[in-house]
């Protein structure tokens, strides 16, 4: 009667025997020897305990989280696992951390956390941009003309010609400087004293009106010049003036013949320099210049100096030869806005050699010491 127990358990067994994979002969899969199970019938026996491994072995070894049996030392970090895209490191080298330089990582599912290193391999995409090697061919031949000329006539091209010069330096421009406008006051005396000049032209030609001269409070105008002058660019700084002069006071008035420059000298000094040829043969020179030192944003300081001088004697103008006069001045201005600047400052001025001789004869003054106050305006 137990022959027919027997006999049904081993028809089902045997098919699900048939199916068991043997990985014994897969490569590097080393496996232990199958225990054979106890032909008893059903009662399915308790697998014996693991034997555990030393701690110092579990800390050595690439892979703790795969606890397999002892062996021998694999060829390879990963024994058993050939994946596809994988290149496998020489035994020797134990990459326990996992992360090598150069590799990328990729998770493998089924092995616990442990990225797997992946050779990206070399690039596939073709050079571009500045990777290409510098090129040899030669530059294309420029067109000439204007690219506007292809789909408009002469005569339109003409009339944008002529507006484009007239906007960018050939239009009619003008300025009113008065640079000084000033009350003195000197050894208790009052007086008054003005310089300045209008020019209407373009950035090559212009017009220049020139005017300067000085009073005394109750004596009227000491002395009083006028001056129109061409002036001509040199260059972006400097500009040649030719014209005429003619001095209103002292009487008798003169007339001149006037050549001069004027202009932006290195490290910023303003410079005006010319000659004078009167009608009747008297050559006069006269030498101005002045630096604006910028204090604070709104505050300038301005030192002057000017200086004349006479080829020959003119005694009815008290003027003798050689340096006749000399200037020098101070003057502090509120620059906030510079079209209308307030300033206060000193001022010396000195009659010298024959023509001071000639002042102390008649009475005059050779000079001194003035406190001014007074604007620099321009519109």
């Amino acid at each position: 009667m137990r022959i027919a127990p027997l006999a049904a358990w081993a028809l089902i067994a045997a098919p699900a025997g048939a199916q068991t994979m043997d990985h014994a002969t897969m490569p590097g899969m080393a496996m232990p020897a199958a225990t054979p199970r106890p032909a008893a019938s059903g009662a399915r026996r308790k697998p014996a305990p693991r034997p555990a491994r030393p701690a110092a072995a579990r800390r050595s070894a690439p892979h703790a989280a795969h606890d397999t049996p002892a062996t021998k030392a694999p060829a390879d970090p990963h024994p058993g696992h050939h994946l596809p895209g994988m290149t496998t490191a020489p035994a020797a080298q134990d990459h326990g951390g996992h992360h090598m330089p150069g590799m990328t990582t990729t998770p493998m599912a089924g092995h616990g956390g442990h990225d797997m290193a992946v050779d990206p391999g070399p690039s596939s995409s073709p050079p571009a941009g500045t990777d290409l090697p510098v090129g040899t061919a030669p530059a294309p031949r420029a067109v000439p003309g204007l690219a506007a000329a292809r789909y408009h006539d002469a005569a339109a091209m003409r009339r944008a010609a002529r507006a484009m010069r007239r906007e960018h330096g050939g239009m009619t421009i003008h300025q009113a400087l008065l640079n000084l406008g000033e009350y003195q006051v000197r050894d208790g005396r009052d007086g008054y004293r003005w310089d300045g000049d209008l020019w209407i032209g373009g950035d090559i030609d212009r017009l220049t009106i020139k005017t300067e001269g000085e009073g005394s409070a109750g004596r009227g105008v000491d002395d009083a010049e006028v001056q129109a002058l061409y002036s001509r660019a040199l260059d972006p700084y400097w500009n040649l003036q030719a014209g005429v002069r003619y001095d209103i006071t002292p009487r008798p008035a003169r007339g001149y013949a006037t050549i001069g420059v004027e202009g932006l000298a290195p490290y910023w000094f303003d410079v005006e320099a010319a000659l004078f040829l009167s009608t009747r043969g008297e050559l006069l020179a006269r030498a101005v210049g002045w630096y604006d030192q910028r204090v604070t944003q709104f505050v300038v300081l301005q030192p002057r100096v000017e200086a004349n001088a006479a080829a020959q004697a003119m005694r009815d103008t008290g003027t003798g030869a050689g340096l006749t006069d000399i200037e020098l001045g101070v003057r502090l201005r509120y620059d906030r806005r510079r079209e209308f600047a307030p300033y206060v400052g000193l001022s010396w001025e000195r009659r010298v050699g024959a023509t001071a001789r000639l002042a102390r004869a008649r009475g005059d003054e050779v000079g001194g010491l003035a406190a001014v106050a007074g604007i620099r305006a321009w519109f």
